[in-house]
């Protein structure tokens, strides 16, 4: 039979937690998606400021302005060194800004724009290499998906006051600048 005493114990009161926790659950810390944004920026960014220096210096085994130049001009744009030279400084410096998290919705931009036209020249071999376009589609995924992100926690924008708040805003109208900028090039691609 039920007691008809008072309760002697004492009420309980449910605490929330940040970030939807409830205490039977494990959280993930923010900080791991900081981590794996930089690592993310960083892999891509020095991959490409690799490839601008390849354009510009002939670094790694590159062509520079006049070998990349050439293959320009054999690929049907116009004034091929000049644009050895846009697609170099855009990727050497576009890719170090990336890597260090410098006005990443830009430096994202810029290199999604390279890689739009990188993956107009490769379209046609297939997916997969040697003469496939996998390679482009993820370093201009990986692009957008930065520019859409933000470069986390561990990046330069976090000291800059109008970037240390990401927005999703941002990021997508540097995607829109970036595929506008590539259209552009596309088009005086014979």
């Amino acid at each position: 039979m039920p007691s008809t005493s008072p309760s002697t114990t004492a009420p309980t009161t449910t605490t929330v937690l940040p970030d939807r926790a409830t205490p039977d659950s494990a959280t993930t810390s923010p900080h791991a998606y900081d981590a794996g944004l930089l690592l993310l920026r960083l892999a891509l960014g020095l991959t490409m400021a690799a490839h601008g220096s390849q354009k510009l210096f002939g670094w790694f085994g590159g062509g520079g302005i006049d070998g990349t130049g050439q293959f320009f001009t054999m690929s049907g744009y116009p004034a091929g060194n000049a644009m050895a030279v846009v697609a170099g400084l855009t990727e050497t410096f576009g890719g170090l800004a990336l890597a260090v998290g410098l006005l990443t919705p830009l430096a994202a931009a810029a290199i999604l724009g390279t890689m739009v036209n990188a993956l107009a020249v490769t379209w046609g071999g297939g997916f997969f290499a040697p003469k496939g376009s996998e390679y482009e589609l993820l370093l201009t995924a990986g692009a957008a998906a930065l520019a859409l992100t933000g470069p986390g926690r561990y990046a330069v924008d976090r000291f800059l006051p109008v970037l240390r708040a990401h927005r999703l805003a941002y990021g997508a109208a540097a995607v829109v600048v970036g595929l506008v900028t590539a259209g552009v090039i596309l088009l005086l691609r014979k």
